[in-house]
């Protein structure tokens, strides 16, 4: 089955372009011109989504936010928006990666074509459910829950956790996690995993008080202490 494909943006010229040069690939392609028309796919369940940041109505970051209650799949931002302050909003909005317009084509294939082997890989290698008391992480199906909560995670939050989990008591550099989760040609730097380990944290201490397994290794990174 081709994977799927969600490409958000108003511009239709630009929907068009991305459309065509994926479906040439193989993907199947669903497109959405605004928020609420992307929101409406969701159910289909895409494989990674491609988002626009500047759209009339609910912004690309809203949107981010609104697919994140519900999916975990890799979201790539495009946009003419290029400062560090854009990037680091898409990212803390639950985006994964960010690319800005104008794009050339192989660049913007590679990296759909990097997320979703990613996604496979980890798939594959991490077919695992690991119970840690009321934490419960469902490797394959990518799930988090405390008790019979679940707790929803961003993919690179889910990422991390899963990292840390499988390998107990290793302590990971903060540029270890950076460049095992986002890779080695990611544009960014390892302060984006102190923010996510926040995020993490936080969803867990909300289902679960008290409840902290990510442990800091001070000057170093962290390691998981459940």
């Amino acid at each position: 089955m081709a994977e799927r494909v969600l490409l958000v943006d108003d511009e239709r010229d630009v929907v068009a372009f991305m459309r065509d040069a994926l479906e040439d690939e193989g993907y199947e392609v669903l497109c959405a011109y605004g928020g609420e028309e992307a929101l409406a796919l969701l159910p289909r369940k895409p494989d990674v989504v491609v988002l626009d940041v500047m759209m009339p109505g609910m912004d690309g970051y809203a949107l981010c936010e609104a697919i994140r209650e519900s999916a975990s799949c890799p979201i790539l931002f495009v946009s003419a928006r290029r400062s560090e302050e854009d990037r680091v909003r898409g990212l803390m909005a639950g985006g994964d990666d960010y690319l800005v317009k104008p794009f050339g084509l192989r660049e913007f294939k590679t990296r759909i074509y990097a997320h979703l082997r990613r996604e496979k890989r980890e798939r594959a290698a991490a077919d695992r459910f690991l119970r840690f008391g009321q934490l419960a992480i469902d490797a394959k199906g990518r799930e988090v829950k405390v008790g019979e909560r679940n707790v929803p995670m961003t993919a690179r939050e889910f990422d991390i956790l899963l990292l840390l989990a499988l390998h107990p008591s290793q302590a990971f550099a903060r540029e270890d996690i950076y460049e095992r989760i986002w890779g080695l040609e990611a544009d960014g730097d390892s302060a984006t995993v102190t923010e996510h380990v926040k995020k993490v944290r936080a969803k867990l201490a909300a289902a679960e008080p008290g409840s902290n397994p990510i442990g800091t290794v001070w000057g170093v990174g962290y390691r998981w202490q459940a």
